[in-house]
């Protein structure tokens, strides 16, 4: 199938779709275990000229095991790019320490998964990099927050684990309006609810682990970009110092994307539908204080909710 003819594909045709092994045909995609590839004078030349997927020669840059992971994602991200990692931390950092040096600034969402705090404000400032810590649901916090040296704008789709949901639009508008390049984790979401990309987000990080994945057998990281404000090889730059992901993951992640979108890509997703479910019961629940859940109408983003994702589930 030609790339076009993929683009205008509905999204569950192509989560479920990836091309057959190319040697092969494989439907399956074999797992190469090679940890260096035969080549000449001619291919070695062109990878020193950029060139990565088109020329195999070390798989710590990756493999086709890894590639056809990373073209099932930026498919279903709407991305132009994918960069395939060893966990979702491992996109995190990689993508922060690509976008950033020492001196440059972060301002970020308050609520993040925890291990994401901890790296911006304990690790990063042993280089130099500082974050100021916001509430994003409050534009007006956000824009007194931008420095003359803020880099990146980074928050999560729904926060983890408060499930706070900022609105997109005004945050990227304002970021853009500065030159800062936005950074969102799409993980709690998932491509299903959401692609961040389509809504001018520079570059998407996802924990493959979670939804992507979703048999509890593979840990994964994944980078997704389209964006204006970055030079297209931007993730091509970073695949022989990344911490890759294997063959063997990929192999195990790449149908997780067929599984996961039949579960929750459809209007009437089982995940949305169990989570509604769940969060109304305990709502009413005469011991539990407080739900908060997305889908809620008590929820204090309801409403940007219900005009972002597919569906209010």
């Amino acid at each position: 199938m030609d790339q076009k003819r993929k683009e205008n594909l509905a999204f569950a045709s192509k989560a479920v779709y990836y091309a057959p092994e190319s040697a092969s045909q494989s439907i399956g995609m074999p797992i190469y275990m090679s940890s260096s590839f035969q080549y000449d004078a001619e291919s070695y030349q062109r990878v020193v000229e950029g060139e990565r997927k088109a020329v195999n020669i070390y798989g710590r840059c990756g493999n086709p095991s890894e590639y056809a992971f990373e073209e099932q994602i930026a498919a279903i991200e709407s991305a132009d790019n994918c960069l395939a990692t060893a966990s979702g931390m491992a996109a995190i950092a990689i993508t922060l320490f690509g976008l950033l040096k020492s001196g440059d600034h972060i301002v970020c969402d308050w609520t993040t998964y925890s291990s994401t705090h901890e790296m911006l404000d304990h690790r990063l400032t042993d280089y130099g990099i500082t974050t100021t810590f916001v509430d994003t649901a409050n534009i007006e916090a956000v824009a007194a927050a931008i420095q003359p040296n803020t880099k990146v704008l980074y928050f999560e789709t729904i926060a983890n684990p408060s499930m706070k949901v900022p609105a997109i639009p005004p945050l990227v508008e304002l970021a853009h309006r500065h030159g800062v390049v936005v950074v969102c984790d799409n993980t709690f979401a998932s491509p299903w609810l959401i692609r961040p990309l389509e809504w001018g987000v520079d570059i998407v990080v996802e924990s493959a682990t979670k939804f992507i994945g979703g048999h509890n057998d593979a840990i994964g990281g994944t980078i997704s970009m389209k964006s204006k404000l970055l030079p297209a090889d931007f993730l091509e730059q970073f695949a022989g110092t990344r911490w890759s992901n294997g063959a063997h993951r990929c192999r195990r992640l790449t149908p997780g994307c067929c599984c996961a979108g039949a579960n929750a890509g459809r209007a009437d997703g089982r995940v949305c539908r169990t989570a509604m479910t769940l969060a109304r019961h305990f709502e009413s629940h005469p011991k539990v204080r407080r739900v908060w859940y997305p889908g809620l109408e008590s929820h204090p983003q309801h409403d940007v909710a219900l005009s972002r994702f597919q569906f209010g589930g």
